[in-house]
């Protein structure tokens, strides 16, 4: 184990990010397209660096503000906490940075790859996302290596690193989420189904910013969030595993602090290989293309894994066996490639739910958002069961610990799943590049394959990321009991109820705080996008010409969605931090663990419903595009347009959002509980 301890997580994590790097050169290689596509590219990347810039400027005032709060705290605080959490919100925002920028530049090179070949396209979007992959893992890997091995930090001020990372995280989530959709709905609302004309038309004042949304809250914000997600059950697992040690036995050298870490570097080395086995040049087996990679990525994590848990297990003694870890990673591994298909079968085109969303859509907008709304709900059905089997399988086998080890499992292919679902947006970017300049058709159907299967893929990424966060959260949850010490975390405890009660209440609360804050965003966009159509004279002849006189104002949507964002995000980050201080400031440490069972409870079953529903509904949009029910312009269409437009903050604001509102309230719990318990002394 000591090389493993001293070597393995520094080499693969470094592996990452030069693959990352060297990944990024070549999709910079590739062609860039003609002038036209080069000008619109440029306004893309400017209007999401412009967007980042303001945001994290913002971010930067909160990580100052709460670094400081830790580093005066008596307990659970402290110079090395701060430190670590300055860090952990310096790796989310870096990874979100590095996706925004390789994914904006991308686009405009899968456009011009798709005038010539389906698979040069997808090769060069799937390579953005694993840009993404790479950069997320390895900077999440680096991390807690470099705190863990490298300056002998303990693991609560370890904890400081996940707590940045999610604080961060749910921040750009909210934020992009917010920005995206506003632009979204103003583009689909005002140019579909008012002007009459294509959403990602050059006419439309907001196709711009709709384009800058992709990246900025599919890209960036889905990068955040999964880094989180990532860093948090590994750190989750390890605190389980250092309770498991032996007294007297440095962190560093117990078997079962270190293998969550090593898995995850292991995972490193099997998604590099897996990219190799991505390719194709047919439409119909795009999806098929992206799903081999996964499995051979999976397949070889499980050889490493099992070596791996195999020297743990045979270190640790005989009352855990190496056998019982390895199949606790492997019902963590397969159940989120079971979720994922389960979310693949509520979300894709082919499928039954979306083909009668579609259906539904003839007899107009209140069958739509009915079906889609029951669809959504009787999608969290079977995803729970398999949570269920996967927390009970894993518990039997190595109880808590398992449970923890699940969910590095569920995340230990992160480098190229990250990149199954972030070329989604690249895909989608290049559909929008391939209408607004004006080429042939055959290069937009080429795009529109991609995209359709991207929007898949990213529901399935939400789907990972919706499994990862109920297993991460329990575990954190059961760390945070074992932390308490001798305290009756019952259901009969009054105190425990009440908790429960106030955690199954903010899920709600939250999602409905972030579907306003899109909505009021929205009224902004549409408002604009109204004045311009009345406003500017020949909007609707312009052809893309610059500096004419009927060019719409790109520039003032893409400032309307930023500033929005920027105010909106403020009160549901507040919220995810705020309440479990408040609670275990003035409820007591018992209240607060019935607040993390109930959000946990409440938070995965709203988040399942609204990211299906959401991907039900923009799909149904996509099929009926296709010519099904009337094709594009018919009754149908604009019935699904407004089904899309509900779904849209669903599934890409509030949905994803709430995964990491569970974990960053439990990282909290955790991280603060010291400090909790002296208080209330």
């Amino acid at each position: 184990m000591e090389f493993l301890t001293s070597n393995l997580p520094w080499i693969c994590a470094g592996i990452a990010l030069v693959a990352a790097f060297v990944i990024q050169k070549k999709v910079m290689a590739a062609p860039a397209g003609n002038d036209t596509m080069q000008s619109l590219a440029s306004a893309i990347q400017d209007g999401a660096r412009a967007f980042l810039i303001t945001e994290y400027k913002l971010l930067s005032i909160f990580v100052v503000v709460a670094g400081a709060g830790l580093y005066v705290l008596p307990e659970g605080g402290g110079l090395h906490t701060m430190i670590a959490f300055f860090s952990g919100a310096f790796a989310s925002a870096l990874a979100g940075w590095i996706g925004m920028h390789t994914a904006t530049r991308a686009a405009v090179r899968t456009t011009e790859a798709a005038r010539e070949s389906l698979a040069g396209a997808l090769r060069i979007a799937f390579n953005s996302g694993t840009v993404m992959g790479m950069t997320v893992v390895g900077l999440g890997v680096l991390g807690i290596t470099v705190f863990l091995l490298g300056l002998n930090y303990n693991l609560q001020q370890v904890l400081g690193f996940s707590f940045g990372a999610s604080a961060i995280a749910l921040f750009a989530r909210v934020g992009g989420g917010i920005f995206t959709k506003a632009a979204d709905v103003g583009a689909d609302l005002v140019g579909k189904v008012e002007a009459g004309i294509p959403e990602d038309d050059i006419r439309n004042p907001a196709t711009i910013a709709d384009n800058v949304g992709d990246n900025v809250g599919d890209v960036a914000g889905m990068g955040a969030d999964l880094f989180e997600s990532f860093v948090g059950s590994i750190i989750a697992t390890m605190i389980l595993g250092a309770a498991l040690g032996a007294e007297g036995v440095a962190v560093v050298d117990q078997p079962l602090v270190i293998l969550p870490l090593s898995i995850a570097a292991v995972g490193i080395i099997a998604s590099i290989i897996g990219t190799f086995f991505v390719s194709t040049n047919d439409e119909s087996k795009i999806h098929g293309a992206l799903f081999k990679g996964l499995i051979v990525a999976s397949i070889i994590l499980l050889a490493f894994a099992y070596y791996l848990t195999n020297m743990a297990g045979a270190n640790f003694g005989e009352n855990l066996t190496g056998m019982d870890l390895f199949y606790s990673i492997a019902v963590g591994l397969a159940s989120g490639v079971a979720i994922g298909k389960i979310t693949e079968y509520y979300t894709a085109m082919e499928c039954t739910p979306v083909k009668t969303i579609a259906e539904q859509a003839k007899t107009g907008e209140a069958t739509t958002i009915i079906s889609g709304l029951a669809v959504g709900m009787k999608s969290t059905a079977l995803p729970v069961i398999v949570i269920c089997i996967t927390i009970a399988v894993s518990y039997s086998l190595c109880g808590t610990y398992g449970i923890a080890l699940a969910a590095v499992g569920m995340l230990s292919t992160l480098g190229i799943s990250l990149g199954v679902d972030a070329y989604g947006p690249v895909a989608d970017n290049a559909g929008g590049m391939a209408e607004m300049a004006g080429l042939p058709p055959e290069v937009r159907e080429r795009t529109d394959s991609l995209d359709a299967v991207g929007n898949t893929t990213a529901a399935i990424g939400k789907g990972f990321a919706i499994g990862s966060a109920a297993l991460t959260a329990l575990a954190f949850f059961s760390a945070y009991a074992a932390g308490a010490g001798d305290v009756n975390l019952s259901i009969d405890n009054p105190q425990v109820v009440i908790g429960m009660f106030i955690g199954a209440m903010l899920p709600f609360l939250f999602a409905a705080m972030t579907m306003e804050a899109v909505g009021k965003a929205a009224f902004a966009m549409i408002d604009e996008v109204r004045r311009q159509f009345r406003e500017i004279p020949g909007i609707m002849e312009y052809k893309g010409e610059k500096g004419a006189p009927n060019r719409p104002d790109y520039d003032a949507c893409v400032s309307i969605s930023t500033a929005s964002s920027m105010k909106e995000m403020v009160m549901p980050g507040v919220l995810a931090i705020a309440a479990p201080v408040l609670v275990g400031m003035f409820g007591g440490v018992v209240m607060l663990g019935g607040l993390l069972a109930g959000s946990l409870a409440a938070g995965v079953m709203m988040a399942i419903f609204m990211s299906n529903a959401g991907g039900a509904w923009d799909n149904a949009k996509k099929l009926i595009e296709t010519g099904e029910h009337g094709g594009k312009g018919s009754d149908a269409h604009k019935a699904a347009v407004v089904g899309d437009t509900v779904g849209d903050p669903f599934k890409d604001t509030s949905g994803p959002a709430l995964n990491i509102l569970l974990k960053l309230m439990s990282v909290v719990s955790v991280l603060l509980l010291p400090f909790f318990i002296e208080f209330n002394k």
